[in-house]
């Protein structure tokens, strides 16, 4: 599986962005989709998750403001971001799973300014 991921960008404290992860294969409505972001001298920090049924998780720090979303016809998920604050900036990655393996996108900078 390879992810492809697009959407990031330059946005003002308090505006919107919406990230998109395309995969290939066939497989795709078998796997668990999310996205990690990392900020500069800091850890990786889980954002967001969708399994394959649809049912969601949010990380805290993002919940009420992002939103996790697929389209099985597309081999597609989103991380619709609003309310963005300088907090959020970060190369954000999008994830697959399926039972025990994990395949990972390269990232899409996210840059939110004060």
């Amino acid at each position: 599986v390879q992810l492809q991921a697009s959407g990031g960008g330059l946005v003002q404290a308090g505006g919107s962005l919406r990230l998109s992860c395309k995969a290939s294969g066939t497989i795709f409505r078998l796997l668990g989709m999310g996205w990690y972001r990392q900020a500069p001298g800091n850890q990786r920090e889980w954002v967001a998750t969708i399994g394959s049924g649809g049912t969601t998780t949010y990380a805290d720090s993002v919940r009420g403001r992002f939103t996790i979303s697929r389209d099985d016809s597309r081999n597609t998920v989103y991380l619709q971001m609003n309310s963005l604050t300088p907090d959020d900036t970060a190369v954000y990655y999008c994830y697959a799973f399926i039972r025990r393996l994990y395949f990972w996108g390269q990232g899409t900078q996210v840059t939110v300014s004060s």
